[in-house]
C-alpha cells in the first residue's frame, strides 16, 4: 500500500472521499482546509457518487490516500443554471472502412454524433458471439475501456460478488496473484478499479497515455476471460468460504473474505435497511436476492458452482463493450477480436434477462430488528425507509429527468419541504436520505430516516404522506423549482467531477475513486475493506484535487449501460438536450406546478407499490447471531469423522501459510511502461499574471466546456492568534447565516439560481525555502461563461452581507464540527496523529492543527458552553475576522475559461474588487513561528476498537540541512511501496513526504500493534542500504510521475496553478524536479538514508489508541509517551 504524497510538485490537489476503498490513509497539515463548508449542504447533485445505494465494493486493491489538509476541492451548494453545448468542434474520428470492420469479425449495428458530449460514437456487434461493443471517438487523451457483464443473482450466495473479485487474482497470460497492483505500480492509469451492481458486473480502466491504456485493457480483458481462479479451488475457498480450524478436531469458525465482510455488513443497520428495502420492493426477480452475498446463505456456495457461472455468464455474448477517447477505433477492434474470437454464441443473454417486477395491489410494511450497543437510549434508534416501485418497466428519458427533479425538490435543496415539516413537528435529529434511483431495470423513489423515536414512527409515515398530498395540492415556490432544475441541468452537463452518473446500486471491487466518495460512503453507505494480505493495494493517484481529474468517459459508460444492459438503446442516456428541452418548454407553457403534481398523484400518492421498513435496535441480535453460528459449527463437527477434521485442519493450514509472492519472471510478464514511455516534462498549465484596481489576477486560458471557474484569495496573516480556531467555523457561517434580507435557506436558493455554487475554507501550506508559511481563506465558485457577473455579486453579497446574528444555528455548526471531529479521532486517527506531529515541526502544520486536530477540538467543547454565555463576544469575534480578511491588500483572483470568457469577465473582476475595503497593508502576526512542543504523545480515546489504534513518527529533514530533491519523492513511494506495505511482519504502514516542509512521516493504518510499527519504521534506514533492484525502482519511478503530472481537467488544471502560485513553485522548479525524478538512481537511496539516520534523535511520535493499549505496551513505551486525554 502506497500512501506518499507528492503535494510539491503535483498538478491536483488533493481532497476527500474518493469512494474506492481503504480507510487507511495519509495525512499532512501543511495546508488544511475543512471539508464542511459548502454553501448549502443538502444541495449535492443526486448523481453524485455519495448518493448511491447498494453501492458494494468489490473491495479495494488498493487504497484511498488522504491527508488532513487535502479538502481544496469543494462540492459546491447547487448547480448551475442553463448551460450551452460545447462549442469546440469534434475532433476528427477515424473512419474505420466496412471491410476492416468485417475483417475483425464485427458488422456496425448503428452510428450517431453525441452533441451532448461531442463524440462520434458507433455501435458495433461481434457477428461469431453476439458481443456488443460501443465505440465512442472524440479528442479527450483521458482514454477509458469497461467492459460489462450482465450478472442477475439466482440466490444470495454471493456467487458473482466472490466471481468479481477472484477473476482479478490472475489470468492465463498474466499468471500471478498481485496482477492489479502490480500492473498499477507501472502505469500511468487514472483508473483502474471494478465494481458490482445488483445486477452486473462492471470492469473500467482509464488512461491517457495509448501503450499504458492498451496494456490496461488487454490485462482486463485476459483477466475477465481467461481467469486463473476458475482452476485454482484455494483462491476459491480463500476468496468465498471455507472452515477454519485451531487445532485438528475442533472446527473454531467460518472464515473467507466475503464471508467475513458479508458478517460485518449485517451486522451495520444501513446495510440491513438498504438491503431488505431492495429485497422486499423486488420480491419476485433477481433483485430480491443480495447480489453480495447472505452470510448464512454463501456457505452453499460450492467451487463447481462458482466456475460454471464464470463459464456462462462472463461470456462475450453477455458483455456489453466501451470504448472512449483520442484512440484508434481500429484499434480497438482489433484487441478486442483476439479474445472474442475465441468463443461461440452462447445462450448467456437469454439466461441473463432480468423480469420486472409486477407492481403491488396493496402496501406491505416490515419490521426488522438490527444489532445495537445495550448503552444509550435505544428508544431514539429507531430507522425508517420508505419506498415506492414507480413503474413495471423502464420510463422516457424526460420522465426521469423530471422524476430527478422532483427528488431534489424534495430532498436536496436548503428549503426542502420534508426538512421542514420534520423540524416543524420537533424530529430534527432525523437524517435524511433517498431520492429517485433509476439505474436499475425499474425506478424506485426512497426516504430513509434514521435516529427516530420509535413511538414516531408512525407520525413520521403520515408526515411523509400528508406532505405530498399538500405538495400535490400546492406545488413548489417558483424560487425552488428554478434552483433545483439549475442543480440537475448543471449534473448533466458539467459531468466532470465526482461523475458517477445518478443513483447506481454500485459497489466497488477493487482500485478507487475519489477520497471525497469513499468518506462519504464509509459514512452514509457500506464500505467494503481492501481484500485481504494476500493482495497488495493498487496505489490511486491522489492529488490535491484529483476529483477532476475522474474521467469523464467512464461516467459516460455508466450512463449509457443503465439502458444498455437491458438491452435498451445505449445512445439514449447520452443525448439529454431534446428531453430537457421539452421539459423546459413544458413549463413554461403549463407552470411548474402542471408539471409536478400529475407525477406526485401518478408515483406516489396512487402508487400502491410502496413498502414501508423500519428498522428496531435488539442488543440481544448480535449475541443471537453468533449463538446461531456456533449451532451451525457444532453440527457439522457432528457429522464429521476424525479423519475429516484432520483434513479439514490441514487445508486450513494449507491457506493461512500461503503467502502470496509471486516469482520475479512471473511478475515480469505483467507490462509495464519504461522510462521512455513518461514525459519529460511537466503537463503545462497556460497562466498570466496581471494586474486589476492593484490586485493580482491569474487567469488560465483553457477549454472549458463554456463554464467560468473562479477563486478568490484573501490573507489570513493579520488575524490575532486567538481567532485561528474560530476561522472554520467563520467559513461555514458565511454560507450558514442569513443577511438582513434574506434567510440562509433564501441565500442559498439565491446562490443556486445564480452560479453553480460557492465554497469558502481556509488554506495553509508551508512554502519550500521561506521560514514563513502562506496561509489563506479562499472562496471558490463557478458559474456558466456568460453569467460572471452573477458569481461576483454573489461572492460579494455572501462575503459583505451575512449577518453574524443566528446563535441557535451557530451553535448547532459547533456541535456539528465537535461530532466530526470526535469521529475522525476514532475512525481516522492517522489525520489527528500527522496533524499533532506536523504542529510540532513546522508553522504551517501548527495552524492547520489549531483549525484541525486535538487543539481543535478543545477548542469546540468550549466554544460550545461559551455560545450560550457570551454570544455577543463570539460574534463580535466573527465579525473581526472579516475586517481583518476582507481587503484588496493581499487578494488574489483566479480564473479558468476560455480566452474569450476571461476578457468577458474582467470588467466584473473590477467591479467586484472596488466594493473590497483597502487597508494600508497586511501586518504579519505574532503566532507565524508558532509551533507545539515537540515531544512523545499518546492521545486516549475511551473504547478504541484494537483495530482503531494509530501511531506515527515524524521528524523535518530540512533540519538536517537538507537539500531537495526529486528523488525523495520517488523513495517515500518506494519505502511505502516496498517496505511499509509488503513487509511480511508489518503490513499497512505508510510515509509522507511532504516537500514544502520538509517532514518526513510514518503513519500506521490502525490494524498493528503500536510497538510493532515503531520497530518497522526505526528498521527503514536498513531497508534502504539494501540492494535495489532495477524494475521495482521503475515502477517507483512511474508511479511517481502518475502522482506529480496526473491528468486533470480543466478546472483542476487552474486550481493546481493557482495553489502552486501561492506555493511559490516556479515552471522552471517544476521541470527541474521532472528530471531529478526521473533520474533517481541508487546513490540517490544511500543518501537519503543518511538523511533520516541525521534526524535520529529529533524523531517525534504521536499515538492515537485506547487507554488500555497504551497501558499495556512495555513498560519503556509507556513511559515514552506524555498521555493526553482527547474523548
Amino acid at each position: 500500500m502506497d500512501k506518499t504524497f507528492l503535494r510539491s510538485l503535483s498538478s491536483s490537489s488533493t481532497p476527500h472521499h474518493r469512494f474506492f476503498l481503504s480507510r487507511k490513509a495519509s495525512s499532512s497539515s501543511s495546508s488544511f482546509s475543512s471539508p464542511s463548508y459548502y454553501s448549502s449542504p443538502v444541495a449535492l447533485p443526486r448523481h453524485s457518487l455519495l448518493r448511491r445505494r447498494n453501492v458494494r465494493s468489490l473491495d479495494s486493491l488498493s487504497s484511498i490516500h488522504f491527508h488532513i489538509n487535502s479538502y481544496n476541492n469543494r462540492h459546491f451548494s447547487s448547480q448551475l443554471p442553463t448551460l450551452a453545448v460545447a462549442s469546440r468542434p469534434a475532433a476528427d474520428a477515424v473512419e474505420i472502412p466496412t471491410e476492416v470492420v468485417e475483417k475483425f469479425g464485427f458488422e456496425k449495428v448503428s452510428e450517431e454524433f453525441i452533441r451532448e458530449c461531442n463524440s462520434k460514437a458507433i455501435l458495433f456487434r461481434h457477428k461469431k458471439t453476439g458481443a456488443q461493443v460501443m465505440s465512442v471517438s472524440n479528442d479527450d487523451e483521458n482514454k477509458v475501456f469497461g467492459i460489462v457483464f450482465r450478472t442477475p443473482p439466482k440466490d444470495s450466495t454471493g456467487i458473482f460478488h466472490v466471481l468479481g473479485r477472484s477473476v482479478l487474482l490472475g489470468s492465463k497470460k498474466y499468471p500471478l496473484t498481485g496482477t492489479l497492483p502490480q500492473l498499477s505500480k507501472g502505469s500511468l492509469h487514472t483508473f483502474l478499479n471494478a465494481f458490482l451492481y445488483p445486477d452486473r458486473t462492471c470492469y473500467p480502466v482509464a488512461s491517457p497515455n495509448t501503450k499504458d491504456f492498451y496494456n490496461l485493457v488487454d490485462v482486463y480483458l485476459d483477466a475477465v476471460f481467461c481467469p486463473y481462479c476458475v482452476r485454482d479451488y484455494l483462491i476459491f475457498l480463500k476468496e468465498a468460504w471455507h472452515f477454519g480450524c485451531k487445532n485438528p478436531l475442533e472446527i473454531s469458525s467460518f472464515r473467507g473474505v466475503l464471508i467475513n465482510k458479508m458478517k460485518r455488513l449485517y451486522a451495520q443497520p444501513d446495510y440491513i435497511l438498504r438491503r431488505s428495502s431492495q429485497q422486499v420492493l423486488f420480491p419476485d426477480n433477481a433483485y430480491g436476492f443480495d447480489s453480495a452475498g447472505d452470510p448464512k446463505v454463501i456457505l452453499k456456495l460450492t467451487f463447481e458452482q462458482f466456475k460454471e457461472f464464470h463459464r456462462k455468464y462472463y461470456h462475450p455474448g453477455n458483455a456489453r463493450i466501451w470504448f472512449y477517447g483520442d484512440d484508434n477505433p481500429t484499434e480497438r477492434l482489433r484487441i478486442l477480436s483476439e479474445y472474442l474470437d475465441m468463443f461461440e454464441a452462447s445462450s448467456a443473454p437469454i439466461d441473463s434477462t432480468i423480469e420486472p417486477q409486477k407492481l403491488f395491489s396493496k402496501p406491505i410494511r416490515i419490521v426488522e430488528n438490527y444489532p445495537s450497543d445495550d448503552g444509550g437510549d435505544l428508544k431514539e434508534k429507531h430507522m425508517v425507509c420508505i419506498n415506492w416501485l414507480l413503474s413495471d418497466k423502464p420510463l422516457d428519458l424526460e420522465t426521469e429527468i423530471t422524476l430527478r427533479i422532483l427528488g431534489h425538490l424534495i430532498l436536496r435543496t436548503a428549503a426542502s419541504p420534508l426538512r421542514k415539516v420534520l423540524l416543524e413537528n420537533e424530529l430534527r435529529e432525523a437524517i435524511i436520505d433517498g431520492g429517485i434511483e433509476d439505474e436499475l431495470l425499474q425506478p424506485q423513489f426512497s426516504i430513509w430516516l434514521k435516529d427516530v423515536a420509535g413511538d414516531d414512527i408512525q407520525k413520521v409515515e403520515e408526515l411523509i404522506m400528508n406532505l405530498f398530498v399538500k405538495l400535490a395540492e400546492e406545488g413548489f415556490e417558483t424560487d425552488v423549482v428554478e434552483a433545483s432544475m439549475n442543480a440537475i441541468e448543471f449534473s448533466l452537463r458539467e459531468n466532470n467531477t465526482q461523475s458517477f452518473p445518478r443513483d447506481s446500486s454500485m459497489s466497488f471491487l477493487s482500485g478507487k475513486t475519489t477520497p471525497r466518495s469513499i468518506g462519504k460512503l464509509a459514512k452514509e453507505r457500506f464500505e467494503i475493506d481492501g481484500l485481504e494480505e494476500s493482495m497488495s493495494k493498487i496505489e490511486f493517484p491522489a492529488g490535491e484535487n484529483n476529483t477532476e481529474s475522474f474521467p469523464r468517459g467512464l461516467s459516460l459508460m455508466l450512463q449509457s449501460i443503465g439502458k444498455w444492459i437491458y438491452d435498451l438503446n445505449p445512445f439514449t442516456p447520452l443525448k439529454y438536450e431534446k428531453p430537457l428541452t421539452e421539459l423546459k418548454a413544458k413549463i413554461a407553457k403549463e407552470g411548474y406546478n402542471a408539471v409536478f403534481s400529475p407525477l406526485i398523484e401518478k408515483f406516489i400518492l396512487n402508487n400502491s407499490h410502496r413498502v414501508t421498513i423500519e428498522l428496531q435496535p435488539d442488543p440481544l441480535k448480535a449475541s443471537s447471531d453468533e449463538e446461531a453460528e456456533r449451532e451451525i459449527l457444532e453440527k457439522v463437527k457432528a457429522s464429521m469423522t476424525s479423519n475429516d477434521l484432520l483434513e479439514l485442519r490441514r487445508a486450513s493450514m494449507k491457506l493461512v501459510n500461503q503467502f502470496y509472492t509471486d516469482p520475479s519472471d512471473v511478475l515480469d510478464s505483467v507490462p509495464s511502461l519504461s522510462l521512455q514511455d513518461l514525459p519529460k516534462e511537466p503537463v503545462h498549465v497556460p497562466s498570466e499574471v496581471g494586474d486589476i484596481n492593484g490586485v493580482k489576477v491569474l487567469q488560465h486560458d483553457l477549454f472549458t466546456n463554456d463554464f467560468l471557474y473562479s477563486e478568490v484569495v484573501f490573507d489570513m496573516r493579520s488575524l490575532k492568534e486567538e481567532l485561528l480556531p474560530l476561522v472554520p467555523l467563520f467559513c461555514e457561517s458565511l454560507l450558514e447565516m442569513g443577511t438582513k434580507d434574506l434567510t440562509s435557506v433564501q441565500l442559498n436558493q439565491l446562490i443556486g439560481r445564480k452560479t453553480g455554487g460557492i465554497s469558502i475554507y481556509p488554506f495553509t501550506s508551508s512554502v519550500w525555502g521561506q521560514r514563513d508559511p502562506c496561509s489563506h481563506i479562499i472562496v471558490r465558485g463557478k458559474v456558466m461563461a456568460g453569467r460572471s457577473e452573477d458569481l461576483f455579486n454573489m461572492i460579494n453579497y455572501v462575503l459583505q452581507e451575512v449577518q453574524f446574528t443566528d446563535q441557535p444555528r451557530f451553535k448547532q455548526l459547533v456541535s456539528q464540527s465537535k461530532a466530526r471531529m470526535e469521529n475522525t479521532l476514532r475512525s481516522m486517527g492517522y489525520r489527528i496523529a500527522a496533524a499533532r506531529m506536523n504542529a510540532m515541526l513546522n508553522t504551517a502544520g501548527w495552524i492547520s492543527e489549531q483549525m484541525g486536530g486535538v487543539s481543535y477540538l478543545e477548542y469546540l467543547r468550549a466554544l460550545e458552553e461559551k455560545v450560550d454565555q457570551d454570544w455577543v463576544g463570539i460574534s463580535s469575534s466573527l465579525e473581526e475576522i472579516r475586517g481583518s480578511l476582507l481587503s484588496r491588500n493581499g487578494c488574489l483572483v483566479n480564473m479558468t475559461a476560455d480566452g474569450k470568457t476571461l476578457a468577458h469577465s474582467e470588467k466584473h473582476v473590477s467591479k467586484f474588487l472596488d466594493w473590497l475595503p483597502s487597508n494600508s497593508s497586511v501586518a504579519t502576526a505574532s503566532w507565524i513561528n508558532d509551533r507545539l512542543a515537540p515531544g512523545n504523545e499518546a492521545i486516549l480515546v475511551p473504547n478504541q476498537p484494537k483495530n482503531n489504534n494509530y501511531i506515527g513518527k515524524a521528524a523535518n529533514l530540512y533540519d538536517t540541512g537538507y537539500q531537495l530533491d526529486g528523488s525523495a519523492y520517488v523513495i517515500s513511494k518506494y519505502i511505502s511501496h516496498k517496505w511499509l506495505s509488503d513487509c511480511r511482519y508489518y503490513r499497512g504502514g505508510f510515509c509522507d513526504f511532504d516537500a514544502h516542509s520538509g517532514v518526513f512521516s510514518f503513519l500506521s493504518n490502525g490494524e498493528y500493534k503500536l510497538v510493532d510499527a515503531l520497530k518497522v519504521y526505526d528498521r527503514t534506514v536498513d531497508f534502504l542500504h539494501q540492494f535495489l533492484e532495477d524494475d521495482p525502482l521503475t515502477r517507483a519511478i512511474i508511479g511517481t510521475i502518475r502522482d506529480v503530472d496526473a491528468y486533470q481537467l480543466p478546472d483542476a488544471k487552474g486550481y493546481s496553478s493557482l495553489l502552486r502560485y501561492l506555493r511559490g513553485i516556479t515552471e522552471e522548479e517544476r521541470k527541474r524536479r521532472q528530471e531529478e525524478i526521473l533520474s533517481t538512481s541508487e546513490d540517490d537511496f544511500e543518501e537519503f538514508a543518511s538523511v533520516i539516520e541525521a534526524v535520529k534523535d529529533e524523531w517525534v511520535s504521536v499515538a492515537v489508541a485506547s487507554p488500555q493499549t497504551v497501558e499495556s505496551l512495555e513498560w519503556d513505551l509507556v513511559n515514552y509517551f506524555q498521555a493526553k486525554k482527547a474523548l
